[in-house]
Formats: structure tokens, C-alpha cells, sequence
């Protein structure tokens, strides 16, 4: 049963089937890891979102930025931004049965050593902290009072993790590190500005996966997010972002070998990367 982990669709539909083609997927036989931004500012994230879930065990996607963005503009929170193209969704007669499946997925999927995020872990968290804050976080999600949730979910502040923090906070901090994390100081306060590739960042800050003494060192975290960033495959960390909606790639690795498989993507996008 081979896995394969690919990069931020975004709406790409027709990438995704062509590169399902070039590693010949067989939804009975094989499974999907998908990091997240399954939607926006691509072409077709309706297809996107109705493909994956039709796909049901042979895939897991764990939420992306854009994906909570989609759930939180569907429930009245947040304002649309320049680019976003999630009115099909929002406008679509199965939009219901469609929301409801993506409020439902992982902001961290573990199985052995892999750990599976959209954005970033904290260095303070442990890969078994890692998925004690993604439970904290999905219970509210996917209960009863999610819209609360919703209502205050923008934010950078609080800006680092204390165990201590209760409420909104401690979600805050947990959704923003899972889903918009790139860059921190060596304390894990974390920086939401700076989303250039490593070397261009403000002094006092690095990539949250070099921070000495990182506590998840331990595990191989797969990633997408940070499209500047490009493909890295080594044994902490796996980046598959390869900006398909910036007419890069859309990326897949092979869990059991490493093995990389890409297919190119057209541009979608011709304003400066988010």
C-alpha cells in the first residue's frame, strides 16, 4: 500500500489528476497524504473539494490556512481577499455536505515517525504535544460551538506558546502555528510577515524546522505553505510546496522510498506570491 504525501493543490484540479496519472494511483490499493490548502486562488477548488472527499480512507488531508479561510467566510467571519476564488463553493447546492467534510479533517496526522502539518510545528512541542494541541484545537472545530471558534479566529497575537494560556488564546496559538507558521526565534515567538525563502528573513529569526534543539527533530514532518521554500526531502522534513499555482510544480514523495514525482503546473497567479 504505497503512500503519497503531495503539495498544496489550491484549487488545481487539473494538476492533481494529471500528476494522480503520472504515479499511477490506484484509489483501492494506494492512499494520499495531502497537506493542506486544498482550496482558493486556483481554478477549481469545487472539483478539488468534492474529488478528495470522494476519494474517503485513500486520502487525508490535514487543514491549510485557506481552508479554514473557506470555512470561516461561510459561516459570515473574516472579509474575502484579493484573489480568492471560493464562490463556487460557497454558491454550490452540495456546499453543506461539502464544509461540513472539510470541518472534520486533521490539523495533524502522525503514523510512526511521520507527522504530517500544513504549516509548522512549534520547538517547544514534542511530536506527542504536537497531537495533544491538534485534539484541542479539532474538538473545537468539529463541536458544537465551531462558529465561536470562527468569530475569533484572526490574529497574530499571542505570538508563542505558554502552557498556561487558556481559551481563544491557547487556539490561536495552536491553529496559527499548524497553519501559518514559517518563521520564529530560537524561543518560538513566532513572525507571520516575512514569507520569502530562507536567507532573505529579518535577523533574529529562522526557519521554525532549524531552531536549535527543535523537540520534533525526532520525527519526519511533511509540510506544504511555503511555496518560496521548494521541495526539500530529507530525513527531519519533508517541504512539498512547489508553488503549482505560481506555474511551478505540484509535487508528490513516496513515503516507503522517497521517491519524488512532479508534474508542471500553468500559471494561475501573476501578482506577487501571499
Amino acid at each position: 500500500m504505497p503512500t503519497y504525501a503531495i503539495g498544496d493543490l489550491q484549487g488545481c484540479q487539473h494538476s492533481l489528476l494529471r500528476l494522480l496519472d503520472e504515479i499511477r494511483f490506484d484509489p483501492a490499493a494506494d492512499r494520499l497524504w495531502l497537506v493542506g490548502d486544498l482550496v482558493n486562488r486556483g481554478p477549481d477548488s469545487l472539483a478539488v473539494l468534492r474529488f478528495v472527499k470522494s476519494l474517503g480512507n485513500a486520502a487525508i488531508s490535514v487543514l491549510g490556512n485557506h481552508d479554514l479561510h473557506l470555512l470561516a467566510l461561510a459561516e459570515g467571519f473574516g472579509r474575502v481577499h484579493k484573489g480568492d476564488t471560493l464562490d463556487a463553493i460557497l454558491n454550490a447546492p452540495d456546499r453543506d455536505e461539502l464544509l461540513a467534510w472539510l470541518r472534520q479533517q486533521k490539523l495533524a496526522w502522525r503514523e510512526g515517525d511521520w507527522l504530517m502539518v500544513h504549516a509548522g510545528v512549534l520547538p517547544d512541542w514534542t511530536p506527542d504535544d504536537t497531537m495533544q494541541r491538534a485534539a484541542e484545537a479539532e474538538a473545537m472545530l468539529q463541536g458544537a460551538h465551531y462558529r465561536d471558534f470562527f468569530a475569533q479566529m484572526y490574529g497574530n497575537a499571542p505570538v508563542a506558546w505558554d502552557a498556561d494560556m487558556q481559551g481563544i488564546e491557547r487556539l490561536r496559538v495552536i491553529v496559527n502555528a499548524f497553519t501559518r507558521l514559517r518563521y520564529c526565534s530560537a524561543e518560538g515567538e513566532m513572525e507571520f510577515h516575512h514569507k520569502g525563502a530562507p536567507g532573505t528573513q529579518p535577523a533574529g529569526w529562522l526557519p521554525w524546522f532549524e531552531v536549535p534543539g527543535r523537540k520534533s527533530a525526532a520525527a519526519t514532518i511533511i509540510i506544504g505553505h511555503w511555496s518560496t521554500l521548494g521541495l526539500i526531502n530529507r530525513s527531519d522534513l519533508i517541504a512539498l510546496d512547489t508553488g503549482c499555482l505560481w506555474g511551478g510544480r505540484l509535487s508528490a514523495v513516496r513515503l516507503e522510498d522517497r521517491q519524488v514525482f512532479a508534474v508542471p503546473c500553468p500559471m494561475q497567479l501573476r501578482h506577487d506570491r501571499p
